[in-house]
């Protein structure tokens, strides 16, 4: 049964997603933010659950980054859907994942690349597009803190792990000519 934790942790978050986004919907944004918070706690313990346990499973590799993409995406849809994020940015952010995952689909089926593993930089994303999230949730729930500076690291992040990963595969297709 403790093999298994790592993966009921990622499907915690996987069920706490359409709650991120209903409460976004709603215009209940402190609630937004805890079940937000709530999420991305699932997805440092199920790292630390996998680790502590010496666990891994392929379905876990496969399970955890799309419990992420999908918070993700799902939230940022749900922000441009009530107009609190120009719809660029939304886009911006689903364009990049649609990018990755094209590549990746490509070097899959016309080559022999098998891999694709993800960067620091689609990691720094990632986190910069969390943390953006949580800051316009967090704004709209009566703080002072302004989002619009995490909102645009988010844009600066995403776009340089785009063309990183645009270059990363481009090198990686060469090499295997």
């Amino acid at each position: 049964m403790l093999s298994k934790l790592p993966n009921l942790i990622t499907a915690v978050r996987l069920i706490l997603t359409p709650f991120v986004v209903a409460a976004i919907l709603r215009g209940q944004w402190n609630q937004a933010f805890w079940i937000s918070i709530a999420a991305g706690a699932t997805d440092v313990l199920d790292g630390l659950a996998a680790r502590w346990l010496h666990v891994s499973s392929r379905v876990g590799a496969y399970l955890d980054p799309i419990a992420d993409k999908l918070l993700l995406s799902i939230s940022y849809l749900a922000l441009g859907i009530v107009h609190v994020l120009p719809w660029w940015m939304v886009a911006l952010v689903f364009g990049r994942d649609l990018f990755i995952v094209a590549m990746a689909a490509y070097g899959d089926a016309y080559t022999p690349i098998r891999e694709f593993p993800p960067t620091v930089w689609g990691k720094l994303s990632t986190l910069v597009q969390i943390v953006a999230a949580l800051a316009v949730a967090n704004e709209r729930g009566g703080s002072s803190i302004s989002a619009q500076p995490f909102l645009w690291a988010m844009v600066v992040t995403t776009i340089w792990s785009g063309i990183h990963y645009g270059w990363r595969g481009w090198t990686m297709l060469k090499a295997v000519r």
